[in-house]
This record gives C-alpha cells, structure tokens and sequence, in this order.
C-alpha cells in the first residue's frame, strides 16, 4: 500500500505539447527518473506499482506546470487580438499591453511563473 495517494492521470502521447516548450520531452522524462529514483531509494515514498507508472505521473505533473505560462501567453494574444484598434487608436505599444494584461491575469489567477 502506498503512502501517497497520487490519482491515475490520462496521457495522450499522440500529442506533442511540448513542442513549444523551452524543455525537451526527453529531459523532462530524464528529470521525472531521477525524481522518482531518488524518492523511492531515500525511502521518501513507498510505490508498489512499477517506477514507470510514476515517473509518467510525474512527468505529466511537471508538463502541465510548465505549460501554464504559454497557455496565458496564448489567452493574453486572443484577448489583444479583439482589442488591436483600441490599442492603435491609442497608441499604446503591443508589447506593454501584451505585459500589462499578462500581469493582471497572473495576479487575478495567482499563478507564479
């Protein structure tokens, strides 16, 4: 029986989410390794399923936070996009709306990049 409950996560391989990344998919699966590795040889976790099964939790886990900035990135661009005459009209330079809207949402979201 495990110490830590971890839930079973789905993982589509057919996707390629990290190809915008700043982390290749297979350091990502290197780091997830030596996570687990060490968690389990320290005796920080006690898993009696395969190592395999968390390190493709935890690289899952470690994808998913990593993708949070370029999932805002993506929202702040649709959010200018609808606002590009205002911003013209204004002359208000793209790339210091793009960081003011950017900073709200991750104050609004609590999010830390």
């Amino acid at each position: 029986m495990s110490r830590v409950k971890i839930p079973s996560l789905a993982y589509d391989n057919n996707l390629d989410i990290l190809e915008y990344m700043r982390l290749s998919k297979e350091l990502i699966e290197r780091i997830s390794k030596k996570i687990v590795r060490s968690l389990l040889e320290n005796d920080f976790l006690i898993w009696d399923e395969p190592p395999e099964k968390l390190e493709t939790i935890i690289n899952h886990i470690i994808t998913e936070d990593l993708m949070v900035e370029d999932q805002l990135n993506e929202e702040v661009k649709t959010l200018l996009e609808t606002r590009t005459q205002s911003y013209e009209r204004e002359m208000m330079d793209y790339g210091r709306a793009f960081q003011l809207v950017k900073s709200r949402l991750v104050r609004e979201r609590g999010l830390i990049l």
